[in-house]
């Protein structure tokens, strides 16, 4: 399983991002100032750090200086938002940047990508019935073969990776489909009815009330 630490002072922050993670498949950690990390990351073998730049006792842009000869990377999650702070924190080595406040669904995008730059990343994903193979696009459903269309697969992977998270519909274009919400939801929820029948997940993909669609991974009842 990905090891992943949380540095964020900010008790609330701090467990919004933990619990997210982990409704993602992912082991979280949270400490909440520079010196208790430096120490953690000494001690225990983290796959990603993500670290807060305003921080009790060592401050973010001065710990990942030490970080960093541990070969793990780093992505900033702060408020400081200025570009200067930005280009400071990329220059020091960060993979990535991201400013409170920030979409959950970004986070995870985000967190995705430097984990599978890093090759961290599973390949092979088993969820319930099925084995989903991320590099050849392919997906089996007890041994037998599923047939999704490209947007299908995309639309599979961004669910099953925010498993738990409610997803606005908005959300879901954007990120599937690459382009600014239209205001017709019409797509969405027709791509979302194709994969609740092609994968017989009708209690797995969960319309929720004014907002959009949810993964849930459940025995069925």
């Amino acid at each position: 399983m990905i090891n992943i630490l949380i540095v964020e002072d900010e008790f609330l922050i701090a467990n919004l991002i933990s619990e997210t993670l982990e409704q993602a498949g992912y082991r979280c950690k949270c400490v909440y100032d520079g010196e208790s990390a430096a120490n953690e990351v000494e001690q225990t073998t983290y796959d990603l750090v993500l670290l807060d730049v305003m921080l009790p006792k060592i401050d973010g842009f001065e710990l990942i200086s030490y970080i960093r000869q541990y070969q793990v990377p780093v992505i900033f999650i702060t408020a400081k938002a200025d570009v200067k702070d930005r280009v400071q924190g990329l220059r020091l080595g960060a993979e990535d940047y991201i400013v409170k406040p920030f979409d959950v669904a970004e986070l995870l995008a985000r967190v995705e990508v430097v984990l599978r730059r890093y090759h961290k990343c599973d390949e092979i994903l088993q969820v319930l019935d099925c084995t989903i193979d991320t590099v050849s696009r392919t997906v089996y459903k007890k041994g037998v073969s599923v047939e999704l269309t490209y947007k299908e697969f995309e639309l599979l992977l961004l669910l099953i990776k925010n498993k738990n998270v409610a997803l606005y519909r908005e959300t879901i274009y954007e990120k599937v489909w690459r382009d600014p919400f239209c205001q017709d939801t019409r797509t969405v929820d027709l791509h979302i009815q194709r994969l609740r029948k092609k994968m017989k997940w009708e209690k797995h993909i969960q319309t929720v009330y004014k907002v959009g669609y949810r993964f849930i991974e459940e025995s069925d009842k």
